[in-house]
């Protein structure tokens, strides 16, 4: 693997800075050179290079493959992974040299609600439906709330 002990102790050591040093942006990178990932598997990912210390949630991750996506710095194949595009490829070379990169996250927002929904939403997908068919009636229960709210708007 790209990372070791002493590697993770030190990037996962503050949090804080890491972020806004755009760290998850290059995390998530460097996670995709190893092999293609989706969202949940990334998660998975950043936990076992953080040696249990950290694990991002949907409202960072999912976001985050949008933007990359969006600059084609990953791709979405058919079978619902990420891959780095050589963009990508040349966006982990640099950042050996350069740290200028910066992750911002929005105020809270009725927009931002509902993209970190999405983002939620999207990590379901990605989970094996056998994992996902324990909780079934919750599912059925936050739909059915989703749809009277969808319906009260008409009111």
């Amino acid at each position: 693997m790209w990372w070791d002990k002493d590697w993770s102790k030190n990037m996962f050591k503050n949090m804080s800075k890491f972020r806004r040093h755009g760290g998850m942006r290059y995390v998530v990178l460097y996670s995709l050179s190893e092999a293609p990932r989706n969202g949940a598997e990334i998660m998975e990912t950043v936990e076992r290079m953080s040696m249990g210390a950290w694990r991002p949630s949907p409202g960072s991750i999912y976001p985050l493959l949008s933007q990359l996506t969006e600059e084609a710095m990953i791709r979405k194949r058919e079978d619902q992974r990420y891959e780095l595009t050589s963009l990508g490829m040349e966006e982990i070379g640099m950042h050996v040299h350069d740290h200028g990169h910066h992750y911002q996250q929005g105020p809270y927002t009725v927009e931002g609600t509902l993209s970190e929904l999405d983002s939620y939403i999207s990590y379901l997908e990605d989970i094996p439906k056998e994992k996902l068919a324990q909780s079934e009636t919750r599912i059925g229960k936050l739909s059915e709330r989703l749809q009277r709210l969808k319906e009260s708007l008409h009111k």
